[in-house]
Parts: structure tokens; C-alpha cells; sequence
């Protein structure tokens, strides 16, 4: 199932790759309430396939399920011709451990495959898309050089091939993200957040605010209004956005 049908009203369109996590579905949201033409993306083989597609359509969104091929994925991005693409993909421990529990092979879901993978095969239908849409990749601060562990490094191998597109870019690298609002359960990284954000709350009471600007957390909602002021700011193109500057490079102003 997907989308590839042109807009006929010239309204921006957006595409957003990773709409059902924490981020992308804040992404969504805020897309469609400025009057985007928002597709949202939902991995063909998702259990809640029915679920997200309804979910994404009340919302105002188009639901896309183009499956994870460079020739199918092309396709729908030549037809659409989105301004914009954002990459909010991205898997997590704990499902290569569900993979493994269940028999099936965690490298499915593993960070080369999905967080490396699907990033390049992205990109590439980006740069088949024809028009050169703006590509807005959500990193992690730690990537970039001397990455420490397989997560940045693939974070980081993910960077190279999007800065190495040609396509112009905005690359966000946010410390913690975090909220209440989050479905999935993840008790001990609020707690871990919430300690680190006490200590570095404290450090800037104390008069140091470097570290409190760099590592503070973030939450969805506040992510997302900075990443997409950022994607529709003529300005900002091919860029490399950290914590401290996500407010500051982003400006209030109206998304058009």
C-alpha cells in the first residue's frame, strides 16, 4: 500500500519515515496542524499495520506502507516529490533481544540494518526522487568522530551517507528524549533521565551551563517543532544541529 498520487492543492509535502515512534508521531501531528501534506510511513509488516493506518488518517495524514525496497521506495518519493523527507528511524536493544527470544534472527532489527540500512536506502530514493528534497535525519549526540559503541558508529556511518548525498540536509543530534507520553513502557530510562537531568539542573544552579545546555533532555513535542522550523527555514539547509542550538538555529516563526 502506499501513496504516490501528486499534491493538486501545491500544498508542501512532507514525508516522514518512522511516523509511528515517539518522535515521528509528534512529527505527524504538528505537519498536518500547519497545513503540510503529511505521508506517514508505516512498516508494511507491522503488527498494528490497520491500527496506524486509521490512526494516521483521523489525524489528517496519508498513510503510506511502500515496502523497504530501493526500487519501490523510489517510486513512491518520484511520485509524491516531497520538499521535505524526515528519517526518524531507528531500533532498539530490547527488540533485537525479542527477536532473539522468539527464534528469529536479531539481525533484522539490528542498528546496521535499520538505523544504517534503512537510512541509505532512504537516501537514495531521496536523490531518485528527482526534486531534491531537503532530508532531515534524526541522529544522536555522541555521533560523529570517535563514536563510542556499535550504536554511534552505525549513527554515525548513517551521517556520512546522508552528508554524501548531495541532497541538501539538516542533521539533528539530541541528547535524551523522553515524556510521559510515551507507549511503550520504559521505567528505567525515565528514571536514568530524570537523575541526569537533576544533576545537570544543579550544575547550572551552581553556575556551570555547559553541560546543562548540551545533555539536558527533550521531549517529542518540543523536538519535533524545532526539527520541523528547521526543515522549512530556506537558511538552514546542510547542517549539523546539537542540543544546545535546536532552539536557537530554530527560530519562532511560521511554517509555510
Amino acid at each position: 500500500m502506499s501513496t504516490t498520487e501528486p499534491a493538486t492543492d501545491n500544498r508542501t509535502v512532507a514525508f516522514v519515515a518512522g511516523a509511528t515512534g515517539y518522535v515521528g508521531q509528534q512529527v505527524v501531528r504538528q505537519l498536518v496542524a500547519a497545513g503540510i501534506r503529511t505521508i506517514a510511513h508505516i512498516r508494511p509488516d507491522s503488527n498494528r499495520l490497520s491500527e496506524w493506518w486509521t490512526r494516521f488518517t483521523e489525524l489528517g495524514a496519508e498513510p503510506d506502507a511502500t515496502p523497504w525496497t530501493l526500487p519501490a521506495m523510489a517510486t513512491t518519493l518520484k511520485g509524491l516529490h516531497p520538499r521535505v523527507v524526515f528519517c526518524l528511524l531507528g531500533t532498539t536493544r530490547s527488540r533485537m533481544q525479542s527477536l532473539a527470544r522468539a527464534g528469529k534472527d536479531p539481525a533484522a532489527a539490528s542498528y546496521e540494518s535499520i538505523d544504517y540500512g534503512l537510512t541509505a536506502l532512504l537516501v537514495e530514493a531521496a536523490v531518485h526522487a528527482g526534486n531534491a528534497p531537503r532530508f532531515v535525519y534524526l541522529s544522536s549526540l555522541g555521533a560523529g568522530p570517535n563514536p563510542k559503541g556499535a550504536y554511534m558508529r552505525w549513527r554515525t556511518r548513517a551521517e556520512h551517507v546522508v552528508l554524501g548525498s548531495g541532497l541538501p540536509y539538516i542533521v539533528i543530534r539530541p541528547a535524551m528524549i523522553t515524556g510521559p507520553d510515551r507507549e511503550e513502557e520504559r521505567r528505567s530510562e525515565r528514571i536514568a533521565n530524570a537523575l541526569v537531568d537533576g544533576a545537570l539542573s544543579l550544575g547550572k544552579a551552581l553556575g556551570i551551563e555547559g553541560p546543562w545546555r548540551r545533555y539536558r533532555s527533550i521531549d517529542a513535542a518540543g523536538l519535533a517543532a524545532a526539527m520541523i522550523r528547521l526543515a522549512m527555514d530556506p537558511g538552514a539547509a546542510n547542517h549539523t544541529i546539537e542540543r544546545e542550538e535546536l532552539v536557537a538555529e530554530a527560530p519562532e516563526k511560521p511554517i509555510r
